[in-house]
């Protein structure tokens, strides 16, 4: 019984990490549609610091839940599709951010790998 409390609690790590990626897809096109809307609103929206910020707890979450996953599980495959879905993320921050859409566009692909790593972490566990 013991067991299967530990994995309700990692697969809630998982469970986290898939709603702050859902959330980081909301905020990429609230941002676009808001900057394209309302300049004003979407200046604050568009701040770097957002991205920075949301990526860099993507990192600690990502990393704890899907190394962990592994550590677990042993299975590769959910880590390296993590791996490269963050890569992806960080490869976005270096676009520039002048409103375009292209930052925005790799950003949710990014986000997508990743929850789908996560997604695949979580079943791994199950």
């Amino acid at each position: 019984m013991g067991n299967t409390t530990r994995l309700g609690r990692f697969a809630l790590l998982d469970r986290l990490a898939i709603m702050l990626s859902g959330l980081c897809v909301v905020h990429c096109l609230a941002s676009a549609v808001l900057v394209a809307m309302l300049s004003t609103v979407g200046g604050m929206l568009g701040n770097p610091i957002f991205h920075e910020v949301g990526l860099t707890l993507a990192i600690g979450l990502g990393g704890i839940a899907l190394v962990r996953g592994v550590m677990h599980h042993g299975y590769l495959m959910p880590l390296a599709m993590g791996s490269l879905g963050l890569g992806i993320m960080m490869g976005a921050l270096s676009l520039p951010h002048d409103g375009g859409h292209a930052e925005a566009l790799w950003t949710v692909i990014g986000v997508g790998i990743l929850a789908f790593g996560h997604d695949l972490n979580r079943r791994a566990e199950n």
